[in-house]
Parts: structure tokens; C-alpha cells; sequence
């Protein structure tokens, strides 16, 4: 068996695994690496080098850059170049080491993307320092238990979050010794910190802090760690995934090849608006490649509604985002499409369809209807800034409606790519005018070799016709292991292979499509991964309830699930409370439904559940998930496949109406 070829160079044939069984099928990866991995030009070894090598072919090219705000309104972009950003980062160097804060320290980042972020993030390349982003959407103990885990001994803050940090005194100040604001510092904040014995500086103070002092600069070896970032474990605490500079490096070399390849190479001319999170190896990444080019980074004034605003000022050349912010531009169009009037919606919708059909014949995008281009999409177009040609949407799937839309109306090349934070962010990306990739992730990049490893316990063969099984990634990309936990490391890196969780399947033309997770874990749709049988062991705490079935998936920002409610509690609550009816007429009462809720809602908030892992409506069924429907195993476990296909229509109304 083997894959069509098409995009896919086959490396290894499958070997006899663990237990006599096939522990994989082929070994493939791009055809764009048929004749090895691309590497890192010579000299370039760590992400220090990136910003060095750069300023010293681009030193009066704009860095970085925000808004000028002026009595309340904001204005052009102002910009730092790359020789006055390398000067201040010399200065923190200096004033970090003098803190006595030494290559493989580890120095704690919080807050919004800024100038400040790259700057405080570059002193930490240049003295081998790591770098550890701080960010609270893990939970509500994540900083707490980030900065005590990783032992932070420095960390730079947001000014908005200087509160949050605080909290975590005394318990963090076993390590914490240093805290500095991007901005300003209030005298009750400095006292609070030094009562701590922590020392807290202004931006400004703490840049002064080193000047009378000299330190060399540590680069650190492509081999040493960069950065440890913290994603949300399947359950309990967050786990530290420690990517070395090689990682980082070698995957923008890859991705160099593959933007030659498809003919839109980045130039020092590109711009690039950064507004999704640092903390995340997904922007972190694309940002390095934007510095290794000599590019200019615009930074978004961190307000969700007022990103339009900055991308018509930025007028940026390529745009990265999440689905959820596609799908919020998706939706906007249509509402005014559908509020301009019956003519412009039907040259819309004429102009739509012939661009698609032409594209499905196999025209480039900017070829398929130059005309339709100029009198109708163009408006689309200049509410990006005007200049977009690239888009790509990473951290979550993007429902093919919606990339097929977007494809057709930005006349703009839209790619999907899927990674995780072990892989280093890419290792799958759909290529420009391949429409057939749609709903896909594409090729591996030419940096990984890529394999199915068969999970005969779901049915999933990585030697069928059409082989389907766990994604398992190899190459010098992934990471170096999670911080103090060598026990999970060993879980999912066996034999130099990382196991993803995830299920592929591989298409004719050797592009890769998600089709499920190993374990019953998924991703929601802002990227964060919901452990749904811990979940429903959590809520099953709950008195007045029999069974729990909880479902969410990538497309959708929040939980839903389907209840067997207790008979006698929930009669019970009806007498209490003046409701009639018999059981069935109470379970579609929509009282007894808010009752539930509430229920659940005390035990999320008691086991201190994430936000994003609340229910947000729930249906109740007065049958008992059973064996007869095929909706439970003989041993009881729940048959997830068949409980979506059973409640689908329910699953479809309760999203319909909890939006």
C-alpha cells in the first residue's frame, strides 16, 4: 500500500513494531525535501543569530512598530528600526546579568504582544537565558504554577497584569526576585513586591539598572533551550515543553524552501501584524522568520474590536490568525453582502460562483476572474489593509465553507497548517491554488519525516487503501522534552518518533486530513484542549444527575453535553418548586434544564474547571444511555461516534441556540 505521490516522497517502508503487529505504515515526506532537509545557513545556529545576522544586513530597515495614540486616538504606526531595537536589547542584557541572572536562567514573559515582548524576548537569546511565557488562559493558578515550576527568577509584565503576578506572593518568591513592568510601576505595587523581598523597576528604571555596567553576550548552542512553553495538560497541571534553538532555526529553513518553492518568498518589505499570542509557539515562530527576513512587525493595540482598525492602518503583507477570527471576517462579509441591497448580492453571488468554478478548474487564484477581482472582491480586499497576499490560519481546524469563501473573495492565497507545540508550531501546510487541499492540512513542510501508525482499537489501519492512523512526526523540528517530566516525555516520543494523539488520514494526493484524536481529547476552536472523560468524572460529581455524556470539537468555542438526570432528584426539585408533569414533560422543562445547569455550574466552579471547560447548555433525556441503541459497550464505556450520531440534531440545536 502507498499513498499517490503527488506531494509526498516515500523515505522508509513499514517495519514490524511493538508485539509482532505493523507499528506504522510508509515513511513519507515533502516533495520539496526529495533531496534532503534543508538547513540552516552557516553561522546561523540559534535565534539570537536570527536578530543578529539581521541587524547587521537590515539596521535602518522598521522593526517594530505601534500605534502613536494622541488625546485618546490612535494614529500612524511609529517605528523602531533594527539597530535601535539591538541597542535597547544590549542595555536589558546588561541589566538582566547585573540581577546576577546567568545563561539558563529563566526569565517569565506576560502580557500582550508589544515592542517591549521581542525586546525583553531577544535580551533573554543573547544571554542563553530562557525564555518562559506567562499567560492565564491555562487557568486560574497557571502563572503561579509556571513561575514556581520553571523557576523564575525574573519576569517582565504587562501593566495590566501586574495584579495577577502580585496574587502569586508569597508562594513564588522562593524564585521570584525580580519583577518589571513594561511600563509604569505604582508605589503601592512596589512596596506590596518588596514586602516579598522582590524588587520591582518601571520599564525605564530597570534599562538604566545596567548602564554602568558590561557583560559579553552568551549566545547560546544551537542544542541549548530557548524556550519553555507551557501548554494545558490532558488533565492536572500544564506541562513545560522545552524547544532548543535548533528546533526553531531549522524549521524557519524549512519554511524558506517551501515559500521559494511556491514562489512567495518574504522580503524586508513584508509586513506583519502581530496579534496572536507570543506565549504560543505558532506566532512565535512566524515572527522569527519575519525578524530572519528583515521585516517589519506591527503590533495590534490588543482590543478584538478594534483589529480592523489596525489592519487598515498596518496595511500588513501577510496575515496569520486562528479560526475564530476567520470565521468572525466570514460572517461579517455575509451580513453586509445581505445588507447591501438584492442588486450587489446577486453580482456577489455571480461573481462568487464563476471565480470558484474556474478555480476548481485549475486557474490561479489572481487568473480565475481578474475582472470580478477589480469591481467586487477588491472592497474585501482593502479591508485587510489592501496589500494582504498570504493568509494562513494555524491552532485549530478551519471549516472548509469558510476557507473556500476566503480563498474566492480576498484575493489572497488562504493555507491551512496544523502543528503543536512539540513539533515547533508547522508540520502540515496547504499549498497556494490546490483547491483539492481544502479541508485538508496538506503536505508535511520539508523539515519532518511523517508516518500513520495503525490504532486497531478504533479500527484505524495505516496499511489500508486508505490509510488512516495517529500521526507520528520525526526531525530535528520537535521538542526536547517536557520540563521536569521525563515520565510523559517517554509517553509520547518512543523510538525518535513524537505521537501527535491526533488521527490522520492521507488523500490521493498525499495531502493529510484530521479525522479524530487518539484519546478522547480535542482541541476547541480558540486552541485550547479539553480532556472530556476527565470532565465528565468531574461533573458526575453532581447528585442530580445518573450519566454525562460532554461534546465539543474544533469548529466550536464551547462545551455542550447530553444529561440523564436523576428521577427521584429531579421529582423532587418539581414538587419543591411548584413544576408539574411526569419525568419525560420535566426533562423538557426548561426550568428543570436551568436547575441542572446550575448544578453543574457549582461543581465546575468548586473543582475550579477552566472557563472554557463550563457547559454552556445541556439537553436532558429521561432515557438511560444503553446498550440497545449501541450507544454504550458491553462494560458500559461510552461509544462517542455513535452518541454524536444519535443527539447530532440535539448536539446542532444547542449550539444554535446557545450563540
Amino acid at each position: 500500500m502507498s499513498v499517490a505521490k503527488k506531494f509526498l516522497v516515500e523515505v522508509e517502508r513499514a517495519k514490524e513494531g511493538r508485539e509482532g503487529r505493523p507499528s506504522a505504515g510508509p515513511v513519507y515526506r515533502s516533495i520539496f525535501a526529495k533531496d534532503g532537509f534543508p538547513e540552516p545557513p552557516q553561522g546561523l545556529e540559534s535565534c539570537w543569530d536570527i536578530f543578529r545576522l539581521s541587524v547587521e544586513k537590515n539596521p535602518n530597515n522598521p522593526m517594530l512598530g505601534r500605534r502613536k495614540i494622541k488625546d485618546g486616538k490612535a494614529g500612524e504606526y511609529v517605528w523602531m528600526t533594527y539597530k535601535e531595537v539591538y541597542d535597547i536589547v544590549m542595555k536589558l542584557g546588561n541589566s538582566i546579568r547585573s540581577c546576577s541572572i546567568e545563561q539558563g536562567g529563566r526569565c517569565g514573559i506576560y502580557g500582550i504582544n508589544c515592542p517591549e515582548w521581542i525586546i525583553s524576548m531577544e535580551a533573554c537569546n543573547a544571554h542563553g537565558i530562557y525564555c518562559v511565557p506567562l499567560y492565564d488562559t491555562l487557568g486560574a493558578d497557571a502563572v503561579e504554577f509556571v513561575l514556581r515550576h520553571a523557576e523564575i527568577s525574573i519576569a517582565f509584565v504587562e501593566e495590566k497584569k501586574i495584579v495577577e503576578v502580585l496574587k502569586t506572593l508569597p508562594n513564588t518568591n522562593e524564585f521570584l526576585k525580580k519583577l518589571v513592568s513594561f511600563g509604569k510601576v505604582t508605589p503601592e505595587q512596589r512596596e506590596e513586591a518588596e514586602n516579598f523581598g522582590v524588587g520591582f523597576y518601571s520599564w525605564d528604571e530597570f534599562i538604566q539598572l545596567g548602564n554602568d555596567k558590561q557583560f559579553d553576550v552568551c549566545p547560546p548552542k544551537k542544542g541549548d533551550i530557548c524556550t519553555i512553553m507551557y501548554t494545558s495538560g490532558t488533565t492536572g497541571d500544564p506541562k513545560g515543553v522545552m524547544i532548543s534553538n535548533e528546533s526553531i532555526v531549522t524549521l524557519i529553513a524549512g519554511v524558506e524552501q517551501l515559500l521559494r518553492f511556491m514562489n512567495e518568498d518574504l522580503s524586508n518589505k513584508d509586513v506583519y501584524l502581530s496579534f496572536l499570542p507570543l506565549a504560543h509557539i505558532f506566532d512565535r515562530v512566524i515572527e522569527e522568520l519575519f525578524i530572519q527576513t528583515g521585516a517589519s512587525i506591527g503590533f495590534w493595540r490588543g482590543d478584538v474590536k478594534l483589529l480592523t482598525e489596525d489592519i487598515a492602518e498596518l496595511k500588513p503583507t501577510i496575515f496569520c490568525a486562528v479560526p475564530r477570527v476567520l470565521d468572525r471576517i466570514y460572517t461579517g462579509l455575509n451580513q453586509k453582502i445581505s445588507a447591501g441591497g438584492r442588486f450587489k448580492k446577486i453580482l456577489f453571488d455571480v461573481a462568487h460562483t464563476y471565480k470558484f468554478n474556474y478555480m476548481k478548474k485549475g486557474y490561479n487564484h489572481d487568473q480565475a476572474a481578474p475582472i470580478f477581482d477589480k469591481i467586487v472582491f477588491n472592497k474585501v480586499k482593502q479591508g485587510l489593509g489592501g496589500r494582504v497576499r498570504l493568509i494562513l490560519s494555524g491552532a485549530a481546524p478551519l471549516a472548509s465553507h469558510v476557507e473556500a469563501f476566503l480563498r474566492v473573495v480576498t484575493c489572497a492565497h488562504v493555507l491551512q497548517g496544523y502543528g503543536l507545540t512539540e513539533t515547533c508550531a508547522g508540520t502540515f501546510v496547504s499549498l497556494p491554488n490546490e483547491l483539492s487541499m481544502l479541508g485538508t492540512v496538506g503536505p508535511p513542510v520539508p523539515n519532518v519525516d511523517v508516518c500513520l501508525e495503525s490504532v486497531p482499537e478504533m479500527n484505524y489501519d495505516a496499511l489500508a487503501s486508505t490509510p488512516r492512523g495517529e500521526v507520528c512526526v520525526r526531525g530535528k523540528t520537535l521538542f526536547s522534552g517536557y520540563y521536569k517530566r521525563e515520565d510523559l516525555t517517554r509517553e509520547v516520543m518512543i523510538d525518535g518518533w513524537f505521537h501527535t494523539g491526533d488521527i490522520g488520514e492521507w488523500q490521493p494526493d498525499g495531502c493529510l486530513k484530521i479525522i479524530d484524536r487518539k484519546k478522547n481529547i480535542f482541541k476547541l476552536s480558540q486552541g485550547e484542549y479539553v480532556a472530556v472523560e476527565n470532565l465528565e468524572n468531574i461533573y458526575g460529581l453532581c447528585s442530580d444527575i445518573d450519566s454525562i455524556w460532554v461534546y465539543g470539537n474544533s469548529f466550536e468555542s464551547f462545551l455542550v453535553a447530553i444529561v440523564n438526570p436523576n428521577q427521584v432528584a429531579l421529582e423532587q426539585w418539581a414538587e419543591a418548586n411548584g413544576q408539574s408533569g411526569d419525568f419525560t414533560a420535566l426533562c423538557q422543562n426548561p426550568k428543570a434544564k436551568e436547575h441542572i445547569l446550575e448544578q453543574l455550574y457549582q461543581i465546575a466552579k468548586a473543582k475550579k474547571l477552566k472557563g472554557f471547560e463550563y457547559l454552556k447548555a445541556i439537553h436532558l433525556d429521561p432515557v438511560p444511555f444503553d446498550m440497545e441503541r449501541d450507544l454504550l459497550t458491553p462494560t458500559y464505556k461510552k461509544k462517542r461516534p455513535q452518541l454524536l450520531k444519535y443527539y447530532q440534531g440535539v448536539i446542532d440545536e444547542m449550539y444554535k441556540n446557545a450563540k
